[in-house]
């Protein structure tokens, strides 16, 4: 096979980064090469004749490949939900010793029982970063979640601050799909169909299952990371919003074939590859790496997107509608309209509205709110909330803008305003988002959060 060492020293296939030979889409800005469209069925190959033509298990793969199914949903599940991929690979997956547990390390999984759900308004500082060498899986930290990962139901919140790439080990969740929300430096995502570039502004999904290793071009790096247990993450449905608008199909992009290969005398030594499983993370040494797939068709698959290119929908007369309108993507339930999860953005839009409010109102609401800051400022909250920051407000616990913020919007002259500079988000969850004790404890809660409210005064007497 031709073959193009990578920075790591091992093999990569041709296709995968800019100036090398590639039957996909052109290299992007990032240097790595993108196949557009959500839930399409893609078809890449990092090397002329490595994906069979009209049947998907041929007597005798090609280039002496093997040929294996990944299945992210039932066999049987209606066509418009199946999600399935086809790969041909240098080695079957089936090929590994057996798996061992390992420290969790400051990860932890549904069910969350550690405490007692806490109705209080909660708010963090941003993570600090390692103080040493830290991959991404050393530097997993769980804030809290729901559900339960045996019966496939619920989210989890994860932080990730990392310090060094991983290089010999891997990473795979068997539990859920992971949602990643870059916050600090750049990201690689080398997985089993290609590799994707993440920077701050912009998301992935890596279905569960696949397994990845993720490399830090930049240097340090951190971000949010949502695991979804629940049914993977589609588009919304637009309703009445009509046939465009919001988050554009065409706007996410699925990588395109890359293989390594560490297999035989030239490339020896063992690789590590680190599965979460029923809440655990356990660890297997392969002699080949797990990222060996030289070709492959299917719809289960990454995906990147950058939310600059988020159509955003607001009104142009009073009020505003509610924040469902800024949905990138949801986890649906078998109830219509009530999400698992959903992804939620608060990007730069014009705010118009006459005689209105213009920040988020004071509310309650039924669904539980993880929010945090990727950079900027948040239009609720003057000050305290910060990038890289996060705050949870659980089931039907009261917020909104804190009093500096109401008293400023309340007397403001009511021009076209720009919301500019700024990107917040939310994991928005149909359960209550129960928190770890390590999140309760940590030093970086804020202790005094409740204070933001403190300003806020009677005015009804006032004004008889």
């Amino acid at each position: 096979m031709p073959e193009a060492a990578d920075s790591q020293g091992s093999v990569a296939s041709q296709g995968s980064k800019d100036g090398a030979a590639s039957q996909d889409s052109p290299a992007s800005a990032d240097g790595y090469r993108y196949q557009p469209g959500f839930g399409n069925e893609f078809a890449s190959e990092a090397v002329a004749g490595a994906l069979p033509a009209g049947r998907n298990s041929p007597q005798r793969a090609p280039l002496g490949l093997y040929a294996e199914q990944i299945s992210g949903t039932a066999f049987t599940q209606p066509r418009g939900v199946n999600r399935r991929t086809w790969v041909y690979r240098i080695m079957p997956s089936a090929a590994h010793p057996r798996f061992a547990r390992i420290a969790n390390g400051s990860l932890r999984s549904a069910p969350f029982d550690e405490i007692e759900p806490d109705p209080n308004r909660l708010r963090w500082d941003p993570l600090p970063m390692p103080t040493g060498p830290a991959d991404f899986i050393d530097g997993l930290y769980t804030v809290g979640g729901n559900g339960d990962t045996r019966t496939r139901n619920g989210m989890a919140v994860h932080l990730y601050a990392a310090t060094s790439s991983m290089t010999d080990r891997y990473f795979v969740d068997s539990d859920g799909e992971l949602l990643f929300v870059a916050q600090i430096g750049s990201v690689v995502l080398h997985t089993e169909l290609g590799a994707l570039r993440l920077r701050p502004g912009e998301i992935a999904v890596v279905p569960r299952g696949i397994r990845f290793r993720v490399e830090l071009p930049d240097g340090p790096a951190r971000g949010y990371l949502c695991e979804n247990y629940g049914a993977p993450f589609t588009l919304p449905e637009r309703g009445p919003i009509g046939a465009n608008g919001l988050a554009n199909e065409r706007d996410f992009l699925a990588p395109t074939a890359a293989f390594e290969d560490r297999s035989g005398p030239d490339h020896g030594g063992t690789v590590q590859v680190v599965q979460k499983f029923g809440g655990n993370l356990w660890a297997a040494d392969y002699d080949h790496s797990p990222l060996d797939v030289a070709a492959w068709h299917g719809s289960y698959v990454p995906i990147k997107y950058d939310t600059a290119n988020f159509m955003v929908i607001g009104t142009v007369s009073f009020d505003h509608p509610d924040p469902s309108i800024y949905t990138v993507l949801t986890s649906p339930t078998e109830t219509p309209g009530l999400a698992n999860v959903d992804f939620v953005i608060f990007p730069p839009r014009w705010l118009v509205g006459e005689d209105t409010f213009r920040p988020p109102w004071y509310h309650r609401n039924i669904m539980s709110e993880f929010m945090g800051l990727v950079h900027g400022e948040y239009d609720a909250k003057a000050e305290g909330f910060l990038p890289g920051g996060a705050s949870l407000h659980n089931t039907f616990t009261s917020h909104g803008p804190d009093a500096e913020t109401f008293t400023k919007a309340s007397q403001a002259q009511l021009r076209p305003q720009k919301v500019d500079g700024t990107l917040a988000f939310m994991f928005e969850s149909r359960w209550m988002i129960i928190p770890t004790r390590q999140a309760m404890q940590a030093a970086h809660l804020q202790a005094d959060y409740d204070a933001v409210w403190q300003g806020l005064t009677a005015g009804f007497p006032d004004n008889q």
